[in-house]
């Protein structure tokens, strides 16, 4: 069945047409949002500060242009998405926060869910102040009273607030996840202003290195698609059972161990580390003591995006987060209890610790082949714009696992739809 015979039996069916439309709405709400700024902006002081500052020209890309308009959602999911983050890292530190999240069924995940919201709100209200304050030192933004600053920090937070909604209503209403479209959203907004530097900026001279350019970028894009698919199948079987006139088990299926289980979480983490010198460095590099701020523009010229030392250090960086994060989210033991719980056994591994045991042992295995993927392919996009000299698309490996990850997702959500209503050929 060719693709567009499959995306005309997609908008057949009125409950997954509904959905999609609402995703589509919601996408365009989230782009108005995004370019809706508070006042007292000097727009070409802005447009300078983000052209000259790589780091917060990253951070703009992940907010599909909201934090250089400096709009009510310049913050986008960011504070959201550390809220989430740090709850899962106390569930380490404090028991009952794992066994609400683990143990009491989907009434423990929504409660678990709602701390996430709660704490978005003073992380939003730090980001805002951190960066206001930022801005005023840089004189983008006029002295504010402190009525103004209130009301300005109050409507950032009221921007992301409601970012956290609309990417909540998705999850709730629409096809995906929320909080990934959205973020999908906003690094493909900025696709079309890169494809139109490259045309503004199209040499002939250039065409080699452009066509070497697509060539690499593909093939990251298929080792992206490869990770985030493969999968290692532990064999279980079941051993039978007599209740009553019935026998149950007697069957086998399969414990997929995904290459990557982390996702795009270490990245996340290791960009975040690796952002902290630079932002140091330029926020100190311009202070009025004179070995502060040599010190500072050292640290900021060492941590440059493009530098080999940042190169080899986020890799290794990202390989280090890739165990930790899996170690926090990924218990073998946990899995293994389950499994004797229900019956189920490795063939040739006694239940109880030695499953544990092999389980962690192919874990550790599996996981080091996703880390160094993911490695490579968090730095990948450095050696391509240094092999071909093309720089228009600062698209990292974070952004194009995130992109690649949510439409492989999203396929497959509405695939199971249409497998629901029995559709030929799927």
């Amino acid at each position: 069945m060719n693709w567009w015979q499959k995306t005309l039996q997609i908008f057949k069916v009125r409950e997954l047409r509904n959905k999609i439309l609402f995703v589509l709405m919601i996408l365009v709400i989230f782009r108005l949002v995004a370019n809706l700024p508070i006042p007292g902006i000097d727009a070409s002081r802005l447009k300078s500060f983000f052209e000259g500052n790589q780091l917060f020209g990253l951070l703009n890309m992940f907010t599909g242009g909201a934090m250089k308009n400096l709009s009510i959602a310049m913050l986008g999911m960011g504070p959201y998405i550390t809220g989430v983050i740090i709850m899962q890292l106390l569930t380490m530190i404090f028991p009952r926060l794992e066994a609400i999240y683990k143990e009491e069924g989907e009434a423990g995940r929504q409660k678990f869910n709602q701390y996430g919201r709660l704490l978005t709100v003073p992380l939003a209200a730090m980001s805002a102040y951190g960066m206001i304050a930022l801005l005023r030192a840089q004189q983008i933004i006029g002295n504010l009273s402190p009525f103004q600053l209130i009301t300005t920090v109050t409507v950032v937070i009221g921007g992301t607030v409601f970012l956290m909604w609309l990417g909540e209503l998705i999850s709730e209403k629409g096809i995906g996840n929320g909080v990934s479209l959205l973020i999908f959203a906003g690094i493909v907004a900025g696709f079309p202003s890169s494809l139109r530097q490259i045309l503004v900026n199209w040499n002939p001279a250039n065409i080699p290195s452009y066509i070497g350019f697509l060539v690499i970028a593909v093939a990251v894009i298929v080792g992206v698609v490869i990770i985030t698919e493969g999968r290692r199948n532990i064999q279980i079987y079941y051993a039978k059972r007599v209740r009553g006139n019935k026998m149950y088990g007697g069957v086998s299926s399969y414990l997929p161990m995904n290459v990557n289980p982390a996702g795009v979480m270490p990245i996340i983490f290791a960009l975040s580390f690796m952002m902290m010198p630079g932002m140091l460095g330029a926020f100190f590099a311009n202070s009025s003591i004179h070995w502060v701020a040599t010190a500072a523009v050292f640290l900021r010229d060492m941590f440059s995006r493009g530098q080999t030392l940042y190169s080899v250090i986020y890799f290794l960086l990202v390989v280090l987060f890739t165990y930790f994060y899996t170690a926090v989210t990924f218990d073998p033991k946990n899995i293994s209890n389950n499994l004797q719980k229900m019956g189920g056994f490795v063939p040739g591994i006694r239940p109880g610790r030695p499953t544990a045991e092999f389980l962690n042992f192919i874990l550790n295995r599996v996981l080091l082949i996703g880390a160094i993927s993911l490695g490579i392919i968090a730095v990948a996009p450095y050696v391509v714009q240094g092999a071909t000299g093309v720089t228009a698309f600062q698209v990292g490996g974070t952004s194009i696992l995130i992109v690649v990850s949510v439409v492989l997702e999203t396929l497959r959500q509405i695939g199971s739809q249409l497998t629901m209503r029995e559709y030929e050929g799927f």
